[in-house]
């Protein structure tokens, strides 16, 4: 199973829904868990409280609603389980959805949460993540190591750029809604890096992507990781992972069927390819 990890709440619904839909319209099996094992819905001020004349911009987008109220009526997501009670050995992939509203913390902050994310992450299964959703990978010890399951990685995040322009957009009624943390999510997963320029902000004007235009998103691939920056990167970045996880299952398919083949895992790069890609449905 594909295991989504969700906070208590607050999360953003574009980041869960359209990576959602597209492994469930793929044929894969999704299950979710959250700090209690309750039911989490997302962000309401994405969903329906707004913000003001910003609203056009900041809410979430009319088809991505339209996922996220999809993704609500899934029986999975209406009984999730507890981190505490995942069973590690059931989980063939892991997303993490951001957000910035401060019911994140309850993800980001959790250590069940860290180490489900470092065994995933150290064991070469398919994992991805967005925005926010990258600080529990810095936040995630490689128990080999001592250092976060990132360093020796490339990755992106949400920009420094991309966060401080929300919260200086919003700051006046909002406050630190858009701060989850004094530091920005960039300075904190740069921090976890072997080397700050492996962290890839990608181009500094950042164009939303759409199911027919996913090339406008951005995404960083590293081997098992692949790795976006905000809710306009999202279409790109579920074709991107729900590649990696038809890639693993034929992996996996092929060494139960003969000797495991001899590879080299091929490196990081950042994308922005401007072609259109498709999610083809498997029936």
């Amino acid at each position: 199973m594909i295991l989504f990890l969700l906070p208590a709440g607050d999360y953003d619904p574009t980041e869960a829904a359209v990576p959602w839909a597209a492994l469930r319209d793929a044929g894969f099996e999704v299950r979710f868990a959250t700090p209690g094992g309750k039911v989490a819905l997302a962000d309401p001020r994405l969903t329906d409280l707004g913000f003001s004349w910003l609203s056009p911009w900041l809410m979430t987008r009319r088809a991505e609603l339209a996922a996220y109220r999809r993704l609500t009526d899934d029986p999975h997501f209406l009984a999730p389980s507890s981190y505490a009670d995942v069973d590690p050995a059931d989980i063939t992939g892991l997303f993490v959805p951001g957000g910035h509203a401060a019911g994140m913390r309850t993800l980001l902050e959790d250590a069940t949460a860290q180490q489900l994310f470092a065994r995933v992450f150290t064991q070469g299964l398919p994992v991805g993540a967005v925005c926010h959703g990258v600080l529990l990978a810095a936040r995630a010890t490689d128990p080999a190591t001592g250092r976060s399951v990132l360093h020796g990685r490339r990755t992106t995040a949400l920009t420094s750029l991309l966060e401080l322009t929300g919260w200086n957009l919003t700051r006046f009624w909002l406050g630190r809604y858009y701060r989850t943390y004094r530091t920005t999510v960039q300075q904190e997963v740069t921090a976890a890096l072997a080397d700050p320029r492996h962290f890839l902000a990608g181009p500094p004007l950042p164009l939303r992507d759409t199911a027919a235009r996913p090339g406008r998103g951005f995404t960083v691939k590293d081997g098992n990781y692949v790795s976006a920056r905000w809710p306009g990167d999202c279409h790109r970045l579920a074709a991107e992972y729900l590649a990696l996880v038809r890639a693993h299952e034929a992996g996996a398919v092929h060494r139960r069927g003969c000797a495991p083949p001899t590879s080299r895992p091929r490196p990081a790069r950042a994308s922005r390819d401007r072609r259109p890609k498709t999610i083809s449905a498997v029936s």
